[in-house]
């Protein structure tokens, strides 16, 4: 035997105010979730630029000497394009003037925040380094 209920109208009244008290909360949440992700996502592409750029740093041995900082820098800035260029910072450190069998090292830091609803409510550097044998 089954029995339907009948909804007042009262009851559409009690949802419709408890979905206006929990929608903001609902928001915010979804809007840190994306801010969240645009973050993360921008660490990844810092990340892979900075191996790119080390990569590259590994065989600049044949570059001219006044070249290869620059060379560097432009593969990491190319490896990085969607990333926003005047707050990324791109370093180059050879630890013996490109000799075969020495480490260089290429960082990278890149300026965040996290936004919600008008307020920063987290801002910091995201950095990554990367160290390779120059060949």
């Amino acid at each position: 035997m089954t029995f339907k209920r009948f909804r007042s109208k009262k009851d559409q009244g009690q949802t419709m105010a408890e979905f206006t008290l929990v929608l903001p909360v609902l928001a915010i949440l979804l809007f840190g979730v994306i801010q969240f992700g645009i973050v993360f996502n921008n660490y990844l592409a810092v990340t892979d630029a900075v191996r790119a750029g080390a990569r590259q740093a590994a065989v600049a041995r044949y570059l001219p000497a006044d070249q290869r900082e620059a060379k560097v820098e432009a593969k990491v800035r190319a490896s990085a394009e969607h990333l926003d260029q005047d707050i990324l910072t791109v370093t180059v450190d050879p630890s013996d003037d490109w000799e075969p069998g020495s480490d260089v090292t290429v960082t990278a830091t890149y300026e965040y925040s996290i936004n919600l609803l008008g307020k920063v409510v987290k801002d910091g550097l995201l950095t990554s380094k990367t160290t390779e044998r120059v060949e």
